[in-house]
């Protein structure tokens, strides 16, 4: 699935002046820069505006359906968080011939002798979690659908959705992520790492062969090849990390391992299936892929002292800052929401924080919506979080955030309260637009998104940087009783005449 915006045509020079400097009429060249002046309590001066902050959930009408694309890293594995709870991520796959009608063999007229193995591979990334504990994996066969196939070329399955399971068809294979280095030898002279291989029963073996073109002829049409092959599911049965997989490596195939002769001497050989994303001619569909999440999570707190914040499918926080309603207009050299996370040495450890934060507006004009923060997220990208602008998209084109100026990605920082995690946004032209037009004091929404979209816009799925379920934190709401954890909104700016 494409998952990046493809918007609008090239925006003139004269626009860009148009939306982001006539709108406040000050030279905003410098305004919300990096190079802030030097707080003197003359000419410029600082302040902290209070954040007012509660917590809230994907959960009910804000269900979280997030899809993940073809180039997504999928996740496996079972997570006991103390902190958030338990989370349960397992992959439905399908692994297809390239072409029909497909033989078993690397030329027509192979002869298979000996049948030895199927074997499933999975292409291994990275892994969160608790590296210290294996998991415990093991394969089903997903059973024929009834009533429309899940590989439709037409459905994209979200997080929610699982297909139907026939038996295991393998034993539970046990991984270590430390290990995944390794190289393991591959057949008589190939070896792979980075791999999990989990080897199917000798039964399930038996019946796959069996299936060949040249006998029963489950192989000659993607049709009658998904009646006995509808996919696998690959589910840990106990676990405390996620492993995450890359399934457009080459890597991640199904292995068939067999002994054939073709007029001369026989050879121990093996040839693959693998994950196919697109049409060949009109007679391969593309290989179905789910990946479900699902969160058990422990209580959660109302947020005004402190907030979990959870990647997707996950958990938000509502901010709003009233006080930016009350100041005169003046020139913002810089507005930083600042986040800080409220540290805890040994879990932190284990259950890493997201990578990324993003954080947007509340729609006032559209219930339970939400709409793109205005100007920050990509000053040198125009657009209207609005959608009313002709020409201009609702959000930066093709999905580039510039974080370098925006801000939300996870640092670290060691002050007295000791080493902690933070992230803090650069909202200036917001907060400028805002103090110089009394344009509305919208409320706010951060959380640490795989993806996102403004449905009332378009299905158009916006992706961010966040593997999919990787991350957790908590942070320091607006009523913190440390100052040191304390969300709050600095502002630094000077007076005019």
């Amino acid at each position: 699935m494409r998952r990046k915006i493809t918007f609008f045509s090239f925006i003139s020079f004269s626009a860009i002046v148009f939306i982001f400097y006539s709108c406040t009429k000050l030279d905003t060249t410098n305004i919300g820069g990096d190079l802030i002046p030097e707080v003197d309590n003359i000419n410029t001066f600082a302040d902290t505006l209070d954040v007012y902050t509660t917590q809230g959930v994907f959960d009910g009408i804000y269900k979280d359906t997030t899809k993940l694309g073809y180039t997504d890293k999928y996740a496996i594995g079972k997570v006991n968080d103390p902190l958030m709870g338990g989370t349960d991520a397992a992959l439905y796959l399908q692994m297809k011939p390239s072409f029909y009608p497909f033989y078993i063999g690397k030329l027509p007229k192979d002869t298979i002798v000996q049948v030895d193995s199927l074997v499933l591979c999975l292409n291994y990334q990275s892994f969160w979690g608790d590296s210290t504990q294996p998991l415990q994996l093991q394969v089903y066969d997903v059973a024929p659908t009834s009533g429309g196939l899940w590989d439709s070329v037409y459905v994209y399955r979200d997080i929610n959705f699982a297909p139907t399971l026939n038996n295991a068809i393998s034993a539970v294979k046990s991984v270590d992520v430390r290990t995944m280095g390794n190289y393991v030898k591959i057949g008589k002279s190939d070896s792979a790492n980075n791999q999990i291989r989990i080897k199917l029963t000798d039964a399930y073996r038996d019946y796959f062969f069996s299936r060949d073109s040249s006998t029963t002829g489950a192989f000659r049409s993607d049709s009658l090849f998904r009646l006995f092959n509808n996919g696998f599911a690959v589910v840990a049965n106990a676990a405390n990390a996620l492993v995450y997989v890359n399934l457009l490596n080459a890597t991640t195939r199904l292995e068939l391992h067999y002994k054939k002769k073709n007029g001369g001497a026989v050879d121990t050989v093996y040839n693959n299936l693998y994950f196919n994303v697109g049409l060949n001619g009109e007679n391969v569909r593309r290989c179905a892929v789910a990946n479900k999440i699902v969160r058990t999570r422990n209580p959660l707190p109302n947020g005004n002292d402190e907030l979990y914040l959870q990647t997707s499918p996950g958990t938000f926080a509502n901010l709003s800052i009233p006080g930016l309603s009350s100041l005169n207009n003046r020139i913002i050299h810089r507005a930083e929401l600042q986040i800080e996370q409220i540290p805890d040495p040994i879990n932190d450890k284990i259950y890493t924080a997201p990578l990324y934060m993003y954080l947007d507006l509340v729609d006032s004009g559209t219930a339970n919506k939400w709409k793109p923060i205005y100007y920050d997220l990509n000053p040198n990208s125009p657009y209207d979080p609005d959608f009313k602008t002709a020409g201009y998209p609702y959000f930066p084109s093709n999905g580039d955030v510039d974080f370098s100026y925006f801000g939300g990605y996870y640092r670290e920082k060691t002050d007295l309260s000791g080493t902690r995690g933070y992230y803090n946004f650069n909202i200036s032209r917001y907060v400028q637009q805002l103090v110089t037009k009394h344009t509305p004091n919208y409320q706010m929404r951060l959380f640490p998104p795989h993806s996102f979209s403004y449905p009332q816009y378009g299905p158009v799925l916006i992706p961010y940087k966040n593997p999919i379920a990787y991350g957790r934190v908590k942070v320091g709401g607006g009523s913190n009783a440390n100052p040191a954890y304390r969300m709050k909104l600095r502002i630094v700016y000077s007076k005019l005449p």
